[in-house]
């Protein structure tokens, strides 16, 4: 009788333990070695397991909303700007307060009202090939709307998100009317049909194939640093030009986060993303992932610093993603695919 009675007291001591287990919960269209060494880490510092549920942004923000107050979400994570603002639009985050992520991220990397944070910086830039193009050639993003470059750029579709907040940044600085003639002139400047990943239009500017295409910064990186020697012959062919240096400053868009609008685990979701924030874990996103820290200064990787420093455009992010639709539209009327 007491060993029945010892394995049914050590039965609901047990389930008293994993109702306890501390755990955290992410929804999130990153996709990157480095997050999943991080979140290993986070839970190796803290106990808190960390459960990550992955699939496209706006995927994810019509399952949050879907399961409503049923959602198991406590964290999103977004690869852009645009994404961010609409969770924050469509109601699916709360707005948190942390001294830390205040001093750990700048002002101008953050939603104003604390809906959303940044965790890593990307530079949305120019790469030409080093045969076709002599250095200083190009040094706006204008230039490549110009007759000259005919049939000379690249760029993936309109309905990319990093393509539509280079738009929707030169909306914010310029209008409508000027983005919209912008887009048209290069578009009808393109080499081919926009296709493919940024990658993609690398490898058909290394090829020949073009002149010169519009990327992110750590797809060089990813390149560069690739284990296939093709992509790194890739990368050895090609520049990197930080445009408008002499004027608004080169675009700039962020992967971040924000604490989910019903997220049963907040406290834990706080403590991620003040971790991921963190000295230590920038360091890992620049080093494995090659994008920018969020205080560009504390950069670690050699490539990175290689490029040389650059000068951003200072519009506040969320006014940027703010335009996501009037990009959107542009590109419509520019007859850019």
């Amino acid at each position: 009788m007491r060993i029945i009675l010892n394995k049914i007291i050590a039965f609901y001591m047990l389930g008293s333990t994993l109702q306890a287990a501390e755990e955290v919960t992410i929804y999130s269209y990153r996709h990157y070695e480095a997050d999943d060494k991080l979140y290993a880490q986070f839970t190796e510092e803290t106990g808190i397991k960390v459960n990550t549920v992955k699939a496209k942004a706006d995927a994810l923000i019509s399952r949050i909303q879907t399961e409503g107050d049923q959602s198991p979400a406590d964290l999103f994570i977004a690869a852009d700007v645009g994404r961010l603002e609409k969770a924050k639009e469509e109601g699916i985050l709360q707005p948190v307060t942390s001294e830390t992520l205040k001093k750990q991220v700048p002002a101008e990397l953050r939603d104003s009202s604390d809906f959303w944070t940044g965790i890593t910086v990307r530079a949305r830039v120019i790469v030409y090939a080093k045969n076709k193009v002599k250095a200083g050639e190009i040094k706006s993003y204008d230039d490549l709307a110009k007759p000259e470059w005919k049939g000379r750029v690249l760029a993936r579709s309109s309905s990319n998100i990093y393509n539509q907040s280079l738009l929707a940044s030169f909306i914010a600085n310029n209008g409508e009317e000027k983005a919209t003639q912008w887009a048209q002139a290069f578009r009808a400047n393109m080499a081919r049909e926009p296709e493919g990943s940024d990658r993609d239009q690398m490898r058909s500017v290394a090829a020949g194939l073009a002149d010169a295409c519009i990327v992110n910064t750590y797809y060089v990186g990813l390149l560069a640093n690739s284990t296939d020697k093709k992509d790194r012959d890739v990368a050895a062919k090609l520049t990197v030009c930080f445009p408008d240096q002499d004027s608004k400053g080169t675009h700039i868009n962020i992967s971040g986060a924000g604490v989910c609008k019903h997220a049963p685990n907040k406290q834990n979701a706080i403590k991620l993303l003040e971790f991921l924030t963190s000295n230590k874990a920038q360091d890992t996103f620049t080093s494995s992932n090659y994008e920018y820290p969020l205080v560009r200064e504390n950069t670690s990787s050699e490539l990175l610093k290689s490029w040389g420093s650059f000068k951003s455009d200072s519009i506040k992010l969320e006014k940027i993603g703010k335009h996501r639709k009037a990009a959107a539209k542009a590109f419509l009327l520019a007859g850019w695919k």
